[in-house]
């Protein structure tokens, strides 16, 4: 694989025919502009439509009742939540070989997930959106792939950490929620532990990529093996603690049962690819509180952890590609100017 440029450098080239995967072509050109109209719509649409499931009085009412303290604990643990997994996409432009600066990583794992959440389809979703930024910053097509994959590749093992965890810490609950006998749950348990020790176990000893016609995906090194399980399984302790904030308004639940419901959630959320979970994270935590109960804590983890972000980072995503195409219509300018005449 080639040697990574700098990333400063390397920003200054895009544009040139080399990294334009439509060869310049004008329709490849407007459907990229109609691609990013249609991810600010869609935002917008989708901030409309969870918050129409729900009466303006019942939204001032809920949050108003709603204890302040832990209303910002409930956002800290968010907004860790999503530092934590802009260490996904810094951890996986190692995985590719082109490191990149940490504010650029950021700012395309934030956008893209914040977005990617509410879209649904994750992976797809803020892949596209993934491929938008890191294109400009020099990565090629399969390179973004394997980044998208190894991010993927991240959550999974995060999921599978802190399930089999939750499945021995708390088995009575995840056995409720899986449906299952306590002594099947926490086999399932185990069988996800083991398989997060086999993933480490091959990156430790497994040098030979795996070859899918020009395709090559190698297993990545145990260092950053280890860092993907360490981050995956921090981010997903976050997004519980974001929760079990909300539940502690209403209800003293203790964080491990609201990590375990919140966990074996979201594992049903990524085999349906339901939109932010609408609809099943409320169903699996019915397990723990009331409906009546349940409206005020939901609307302010779905708030905290969803609509906020989903609205700051459509705001982020119009404003980079306006600044984009000012850039780019000023550099065109400057290369016109100085064109010697014939």
């Amino acid at each position: 694989m080639d040697e990574p440029t700098d990333p400063e450098t390397r920003a200054e080239t895009v544009g040139t025919p080399k990294s334009d995967p439509g060869g310049g072509k004008p329709w490849f050109k407007w459907l990229g502009r109609a691609a990013i109209v249609s991810f600010i719509a869609l935002a917008g649409f989708l901030l409309w439509r969870t918050l129409r499931e729900y009466s303006l009085t019942e939204l001032v009412d809920a949050i108003t009742r709603f204890p302040l303290n832990r209303l910002g604990y409930a956002a800290f643990f968010a907004a860790a939540s999503y530092l934590s997994l802009t260490c996904f996409d810094w951890l996986g432009t190692r995985y590719v070989r082109r490191p990149l600066a940490y504010r650029r990583v950021a700012l395309a794992s934030f956008v893209s997930l914040s977005l990617g959440h509410s879209i649904g389809f994750a992976g797809l979703s803020s892949g596209v959106i993934r491929y938008r930024f890191y294109s400009r910053w020099g990565l090629r097509v399969q390179e973004v792939a394997k980044l998208i994959l190894f991010s993927g590749l991240t959550v999974g093992l995060g999921l599978a950490t802190l399930g089999s965890l939750a499945t021995l810490v708390r088995p009575e609950i995840a056995a409720d929620v899986m449906g299952l006998g306590v002594p099947a749950t926490m086999a399932v348990g185990g069988l996800a532990a083991v398989a997060v020790v086999l993933y480490l176990i091959g990156s430790a000893f497994l040098r030979r990529p795996l070859q899918i016609r020009s395709f090559q995906l190698e297993m990545p090194p145990l260092k950053l093996a280890v860092g993907q399980v360490v981050v995956g399984t921090i981010n997903f302790m976050l997004v519980a603690a974001c929760l079990h904030q909300a539940i502690l308004g209403l209800a003293d639940v203790p964080y491990t049962s609201a990590a375990t419901v919140y966990v074996l959630a979201n594992a049903g959320v990524m085999i349906t690819h339901v939109p932010g979970g609408l609809g099943i994270i409320e169903a699996v935590v019915l397990t723990l509180l009331s409906e009546a109960r349940l409206i005020a804590s939901l609307l302010v983890f779905r708030f905290v952890y969803f609509i906020a972000p989903l609205a700051l980072g459509a705001i982020c995503f119009g404003a980079t590609e306006a600044i984009w195409r000012l850039r780019q219509g000023k550099k065109l300018g400057r290369q016109i100017n100085t064109k010697p005449a014939r």
